[in-house]
């Protein structure tokens, strides 16, 4: 029952950029389309799962003293290899992307799931762990990049959703429209949790 519990934190009580408020960088940058959303979530998702094995797995082998830092060299390892699969298969999904693949390492998420639950906890509490809140990352951008992508371009992954007419609200698609989208979310769900939707 415990591992359940594990899992299904992460996709409300926990959700990372509304609960944990972490990952908000590729939160912004990458949720211009549902797409972008969906890709980064998913490698993130990967990396987040793998590292929280491994690092549960090793968490009596590693010395206090240097544990950050082998955290970090597990989690890079994990991010090449979503970084090479990106690049073999979806090229145009990482050309989108950017610098954030990469910059998965230093991912808040991944780097605090490490420290705070799976060097702590058995492998398959972690690997719970590590899939719900990936997943809950993953929802979350991919609702917000929707979002954005519908209101800012008339589309939704790529296909036409309002007719050739529409006239896109191109804020949406900018940096503030990813502030204002994000807030709006972040208090839809504070009012949802608090019951108080009428």
């Amino acid at each position: 029952m415990r591992v359940l519990q594990d899992f299904t934190k992460g996709l409300w009580k926990d959700i990372p950029p509304f609960r944990l408020v972490l990952g908000l960088c590729p939160t912004l940058a990458v949720t211009t389309s549902a797409d972008g959303g969906l890709g980064m979530g998913l490698a993130t998702t990967f990396v987040l799962t793998c590292s929280n094995i491994l690092v549960s797995l090793l968490r009596n082998l590693i010395p206090r003293k240097v544990r950050i830092a082998c955290y970090i060299l597990v989690i890079a390892s994990f991010v090449v290899i979503v970084e090479l699969v990106m690049q073999a298969f979806f090229y145009p999904l990482y050309m989108f992307l950017g610098i954030f693949v990469p910059l998965i390492v230093v991912n808040c998420i991944i780097l605090g799931r490490a420290e705070a639950f799976a060097s702590k906890r058995p492998v398959l509490n972690s690997l719970a762990d590590g899939l719900g809140h990936g997943l809950g990352f993953t929802m979350a951008l991919t609702v917000l990049g929707a979002i954005r992508e519908i209101f800012g371009a008339g589309t939704l992954f790529g296909h036409s959703v309002f007719g050739p007419h529409f006239a896109p609200f191109a804020f949406m698609v900018k940096p503030p429209g990813a502030f204002v989208c994000l807030g709006l979310m972040l208090g839809a769900m504070n009012i949802v949790s608090r019951g108080r939707v009428d």
